[in-house]
């Protein structure tokens, strides 16, 4: 219930009383009150310790109003007559949405859209010097959405690293949260959004330059989802998401398959050509072509067969891994296969090096640095989800891909 007060009164210039009324719904307040509910006052109500107000008051509606206002909506403020000065939407956990006054000076709508399970304050001023305040809260998410960052905020990470965000629910409205997420670098690099499927199945959306990024770029991504649906069987987005990380040094990993050979070029110089063996041609156990980019040095691992799908074949302690793919291609020490280093591809599937260059390229690379993998003994391109393969897609293609 809403009770009202006398208005304060205020001498304009010309010496006429200032009055700023809101209605919140339909509920009628004077100068300075206080709306906590959408309900409607009674006449009566209305009325007590001062006249009503009379048609000539100025008049502010709020869209949203009441204890289960509808989240994923733009807060909006009208004035009946006059001109707005400022309008302040704050929410209960000190965050403001900012907003912008119409050019007729009537109307302020927010920028983002209220998010659910929130508490909002209203506070309205208009030129005259009246002001009047308001307030609503937005249902609760029946289902929540959230994702997973790469990379990681604060890192260095090498030239061909995307911005990948893999979503835990469905994404059915794409374009409403490739909106939302934006991209900003301290060199105005040109590159787009493309979605597209993970390895495990989810939705996800990639960032990627038109062309490598150059090194020393500071990228930012500005993830302003909170209040935003995904669409059915997603749910909503209740929070925002930020990541900053910097580009390091040109490198790029060299692997010809034909050859048999691996090199290491920074700022287009050679630093390392040795020796390798990369997958047997011919069937399931050879290599991938294509453009790979380096996810994770891994160390010392158990590689073990059947979690690729080749049986029983291996089950081994594995130094120096560094991962290519999703499905299980690494390049690492194999001193097993010294045999065919330089000679033939024999692995099943990865590529080997003798524990000595394997540690040296492992010390070398970083997260990020392309694996750029040519020659005839493949059985088929890096596919875009299987790790970051989004560089095997042509750059108008790739554009393509982004849902706005």
């Amino acid at each position: 219930m809403i009770a009202a007060r006398r208005p304060v009164r205020r001498t304009a210039p010309l010496g006429r009383p200032v009055r700023l009324t809101l209605i919140a719904g339909t509920a009628v307040l004077g100068t300075m009150l206080t709306a906590c509910s959408g309900a409607a006052a009674s006449d009566s109500e209305s009325n007590k310790g001062h006249a009503a107000a009379s048609a000539s008051d100025a008049k502010i509606s709020v869209n949203l109003r009441g204890a289960q206002a509808a989240p994923g909506t733009p807060v909006k403020v009208t004035l009946g007559t006059g001109k707005l000065k400022a309008v302040t939407v704050s929410a209960d956990g000190g965050e403001e949405l900012t907003g912008r006054i119409s050019a007729d000076g009537r109307t302020w709508t927010s920028d983002r859209p209220a998010a659910p399970g929130t508490t909002y304050g209203v506070e309205a001023k208009n030129t005259e010097g009246g002001s009047a305040k308001a307030g609503f809260t937005t249902a609760a998410a029946d289902k929540v959405n959230k994702l997973s960052l790469a990379p990681g905020k604060n890192t260095t990470v090498g030239v061909a690293q995307p911005l990948s965000v893999v979503f835990d629910n469905p994404v059915k409205d794409k374009a409403a949260v490739e909106k939302a997420l934006k991209v900003s670098t301290s060199n105005n690099t040109e590159g787009s959004w493309g979605w597209l499927q993970d390895y495990s199945g989810k939705d996800r959306v990639d960032w990627r330059p038109k062309e490598y990024w150059k090194s020393g770029t500071k990228v930012t991504l500005d993830a302003d989802l909170n209040g935003i649906d995904s669409g059915p069987s997603g749910g909503w987005f209740v929070r925002d998401y930020r990541t900053t990380f910097t580009i390091g040094a040109d490198q790029v990993v060299k692997v010809d398959l034909d050859r048999h050979r691996l090199a290491l070029k920074r700022d287009g110089k050679t630093v390392m050509d040795v020796p390798m063996s990369a997958g047997t041609p011919g069937g399931e156990k050879a290599s991938w072509r294509g453009t790979a980019v380096l996810m994770a040095k891994e160390g010392t691992i158990n590689m073990r067969s059947e979690t690729v799908g080749l049986g029983d074949a291996y089950d081994k302690m594995v130094d120096s891994s560094m991962r290519l793919t999703w499905s299980g291609m690494y390049a690492h020490a194999a001193p097993w296969n010294a045999a065919y280093f330089g000679v033939a591809n024999h692995s099943s599937g990865c590529v080997g090096m003798s524990d000595a260059n394997a540690a040296a390229l492992y010390q070398q690379v970083r997260v990020g640095d392309p694996f750029e993998i040519t020659g005839a003994d493949a059985k088929g391109t890096v596919a875009e989800g299987n790790g970051y393969g989004a560089w095997n897609v042509s750059w108008s293609d790739w554009q393509a891909k982004s849902a706005l």
